[in-house]
């Protein structure tokens, strides 16, 4: 009924007695109704205007920062027995105090004078090599003072060699004048004999020429001895400045050997000092090892070897410490998908594990009970999950974390990306588009832009 007349029906005839023609009437109750569902739907419809923050959630939990501040095992350097515990589980341990001490279990150091007697045994060997050394200084010497002799004596044998020569050629020259007289008497004994057969000599002259040339004769045989003489004891010097070097040699290399010898048993004895030592300070330090030590501050978290008496191996885990020094951090894993939208420095949103929270991930102005953190370091490989990790510290611009956050703590994270209209993150939803985010330029223009 298009209702366009003035006069109504239902003034002229009423509708008491026609329920069909009642139900066609519209009630209070049913206008409030239209009035209610046109201002829904007007409400939505402005709604899909509304910003929208886009996000991806991922879950994770609390770690430390640095590496060195996160929860450890410690381990045994030595194989041992268990002798004693001095902490219990929960406490708190400083760094370096005692955690547990344990027995050696090797035959080769269970002598409690271990390292003195390796120390006297040092000692010796350095003895012995300070010997060897001083035995090659006197070899040393020893082999100065023979090169120091032998020129002397070369010296000596050289001007002994000289003074030959010169007495070879004195004799020479006298062994020359001895046949000169010889040659002379001769003719005069002739002369003598030509004259005492003319009988102008008397036979007392020529007896007494005769005499004087065998004086002659014998000098003559004198001079040629002496020469022969003075030849052999040139000859002689020329051997004996041989047998000055052969015997420098023979004594040079012989000394030289000493000291050869002297310096391979220094060396040797000095090798085995520095053996000694080593070893005695692996054992100085293995000594120490029979203390386990907390490396750092911390709370013993579970002792994994229990009990006295308990031996243990090599590198086997002993107990577990967690470090009570350190900022916290959270390690939350994000799909494949979703990694190009993670960046070192973006902000996330933090639910933690007992704090309670309302949370509109759209609207995360209206949230409360979440707290801040920034992503400051993102895996550059999938984990056996097939996602990436990616480590996010606390953000110093933000709300603190709580004190009584504990490593091992679930987090649920929000990364928040792009402020987009409702209706186009529906219809992206629908699509299954990737989310938008923000570049760094974006950031600093909507940043000028509030300004």
């Amino acid at each position: 009924m298009l209702n366009i007349s003035e006069n109504k029906i239902k003034d002229l005839s009423p509708f008491k007695d026609s329920e069909s023609l009642q139900i066609t009437v519209a009630s209070k109750e049913k206008k409030t109704r239209v009035k209610i569902l046109f201002v829904s739907c007007c409400v939505v419809f402005l709604m899909l205007f509304l910003p929208w923050t886009q996000y991806i959630r991922s879950k994770g939990y609390v770690t430390m920062l640095q590496p060195e501040h996160r929860a450890q095992t410690i381990h045994s350097v030595i194989a041992g027995r268990i002798e004693k515990w001095y902490v219990r589980e929960g406490a708190f341990v400083s760094k370096g105090d005692t955690i547990v001490s344990i027995t050696e279990v090797k035959d080769e150091y269970f002598d409690s004078l271990l390292l003195p007697r390796t120390q006297l045994q040092v000692d010796a060997k350095n003895q012995s090599a300070i010997s060897y050394r001083e035995k090659v200084k006197a070899l040393d010497g020893q082999i100065a003072a023979l090169k120091q002799n032998n020129i002397i004596v070369k010296e000596q044998g050289r001007n002994k060699l000289e003074m030959a020569k010169l007495k070879v050629t004195s004799d020479s020259i006298r062994f020359e004048q001895a046949k000169i007289n010889y040659e002379i008497g001769l003719k005069q004994l002739e002369r003598t004999e030509t004259l005492n057969q003319e009988g102008l000599r008397s036979l007392t002259d020529l007896e007494t020429r005769k005499l004087k040339f065998q004086e002659v004769q014998a000098s003559v045989i004198a001079a040629e001895n002496s020469l022969l003489s003075s030849k052999n004891a040139y000859i002689s010097a020329l051997l004996e400045l041989d047998a000055i070097d052969n015997d420098f040699k023979d004594k040079l290399a012989k000394a030289e050997s000493d000291m050869f010898t002297a310096q391979s048993s220094q060396y040797d004895a000095e090798g085995s000092a520095t053996k000694l030592e080593n070893q005695y300070a692996n054992y100085e330090t293995r000594s120490g090892f029979r203390h386990i030590l907390a490396p750092q501050d911390g709370f013993i978290a579970e002792a994994i070897q229990v009990g006295l008496g308990e031996t243990i191996k090599e590198g086997e885990p002993i107990v577990n410490i967690v470090p009570s020094n350190g900022e916290l951090a959270v390690e939350m894993y994000v799909s494949p998908v979703d990694l190009p939208l993670m960046m070192v420095g973006k902000k996330v949103r933090f639910i933690f594990d007992g704090w309670p929270a309302i949370v509109f991930t759209g609207w995360p102005q209206l949230s409360n009970g979440t707290f801040g953190g920034v992503i400051v370091a993102i895996d550059q490989f999938a984990g056996s999950n097939n996602q990436f990790r990616v480590l996010v510290a606390e953000d110093p611009e933000e709300e603190a974390w709580p004190e009584v956050l504990r490593v091992g703590s679930g987090a649920d994270g929000i990364a928040m990306l792009n402020d987009v209209p409702v209706w186009y993150e529906i219809w992206r939803q629908l699509n299954g588009f990737p989310a938008d985010y923000y570049t760094r330029v974006q950031k600093e223009e909507i940043a000028k832009g509030k300004k």
